[in-house]
């Protein structure tokens, strides 16, 4: 690699944004013997809008990529809140992943995922804002990147630097200008969620007070949400969670799931005052309510089930946020990025040995077919999934009768744990890989 600085650099790959999918890409490559350039708008450590749950799938991966993280809080499985009744769950026995997830603050996890990268071996520059792609001006492939300097506030500064590499990857999240500038457009008939979420620090009381005394702790999942007690109060729209974190505070949040773009414009929901409904009606006991907020409310789009096509295009691949892998299920995106950051892995050292021009780019092409082959069904599942919930009266009939039975409970906690054997398994597994096997590929 010639050293980057302000008149630009190379590497054998450019990866664009160090959150977990982009940071996991990065080491991944690096781990295979590639030169890698890892570029960053921010400074770590810096705040992503999150439910900050990682599920088995993700751990799996953190696992797979050899990430350590001590602060993290375990949890043994979800607390299904529905119809005033809690359904404890534990995540499921699954080979190939951990029969547990963890808790985590982005603040920690994404710096703690772009560190890896760098003792793996990728170079990490901070602060650098990508203005866009650099092409060829003769075949239009994509030959490395245009960065500025960024300030404080991630804006670009100074003058421009051009770095290049035959690769580059973006991971550059849910509006991905640099795939919009390469004309890769976001799919109108995919669903798009909505998420926002504070932070509040209970007393030691609290039953979420307390969280290194040993007690057993569950991401707890509101999928009805009322006013005050349920049936008895104003029905709100959207689904919460209550994730209790190492120092003691709680990541409180709310998301709504549209099964399309223009069902959430036509939604027009004021999402951070329902999350303040919601939780003036949850018990005063709990101490989550607005006097124990430690943070504002901040909020985020969540893109799902490969919302961007294609995921490969002249020498760029989409990973995470970028290319909508955040699960309909339930809002979560990490464990599909990290998954995808192992794929192009793989894929890359593959292409940049190819013995010519043509494999390289067969090769590189083959990302988005070998995506959607792992998780395609599954995305199309959760896409039948956003219009069902979509049905208030569906909603509510599968809550009250579905819920409170076993069978039904086995499917929903693997498909809210993002967790399935696809090639055995008990019935449950079997089940759902048939039905994602069935299903379009996204």
């Amino acid at each position: 690699m010639s050293r980057p600085g302000t008149s630009g650099g190379s590497a054998d790959v450019i990866v664009v944004g160090a959150g977990p999918a982009g940071s996991a890409t990065a080491a991944w490559c690096a781990a295979a013997g590639l030169d890698v350039l890892l570029l960053e708008r921010s400074a770590f450590p810096r705040d992503k809008v999150c439910g900050d749950g990682l599920t088995p799938r993700a751990v799996g991966e953190l696992e797979r990529l050899g990430v350590s993280l001590p602060r993290a809080v375990r949890n043994a499985g979800l607390r299904l809140v529905a119809d005033g009744r809690a359904h404890e769950l534990r995540w499921p026995d699954v080979p190939g992943f951990p029969s547990y997830g963890l808790a985590l603050a982005r603040t920690e996890l994404d710096e703690a995922l772009a560190r890896h990268a760098e003792r793996a071996g990728a170079t990490l520059l901070e602060r650098t804002h990508v203005v866009g792609p650099e092409l060829d001006p003769r075949s239009g492939r994509v030959v490395g990147v245009v960065a500025r300097a960024a300030d404080e506030r991630g804006r670009a500064v100074g003058d421009p630097a051009t770095y290049r590499a035959p690769v580059v990857v973006a991971a550059d999240g849910v509006s991905s200008r640099f795939a919009v500038a390469l004309g890769v457009e976001r799919r109108e008939d995919r669903p798009i969620g909505v998420a926002v979420r504070t932070y509040a620090q209970p007393p030691a009381t609290s039953p979420w007070g307390a969280v290194g005394d040993g007690t057993e702790r569950w991401m707890e999942s509101h999928v009805e949400l009322w006013e005050g007690a349920p049936r008895t109060s104003a029905p709100l729209s959207g689904y919460g969670w209550l994730f209790p974190l190492a120092d003691g505070t709680v990541n409180v949040g709310l998301g709504a799931v549209h099964s399309t773009p223009a069902r959430q414009s036509a939604a027009d929901a004021d999402h951070r005052r329902t999350l303040d409904r919601w939780v003036a009606g949850l018990p005063a006991g709990l101490g989550l309510s607005v006097e124990h907020r430690v943070a504002p409310v901040r909020g985020a789009a969540l893109p799902m089930g490969l919302n961007r096509t294609p995921l490969a295009t002249r020498g760029a691949l989409l990973v995470g946020d970028a290319a909508g892998m955040v699960s309909p299920f339930n809002g979560e995106g990490i464990g599909f990025g990290l998954q995808a950051g192992r794929i192009v892995g793989d894929v890359v050292a593959k292409a940049l040995a190819a013995p010519s021009a043509a494999e390289r780019e067969r090769l590189l092409t083959g990302y988005d077919a070998r995506v959607r082959a792992e998780l395609g069904g599954f995305y199309t599942l959760g896409r039948y999934f956003t219009r069902l919930i979509e049905q208030p009266a569906l909603q509510r009939l599968a809550v009250r009768h579905g819920l409170p039975r076993r069978a039904v409970m086995d499917v929903v906690l693997r498909l809210f744990s993002d967790c399935y054997d696809p090639h055995g398994g008990d019935w449950v597994d079997r089940t759902v890989a048939a039905a994602a096997r069935l299903v379009p590929s996204a």
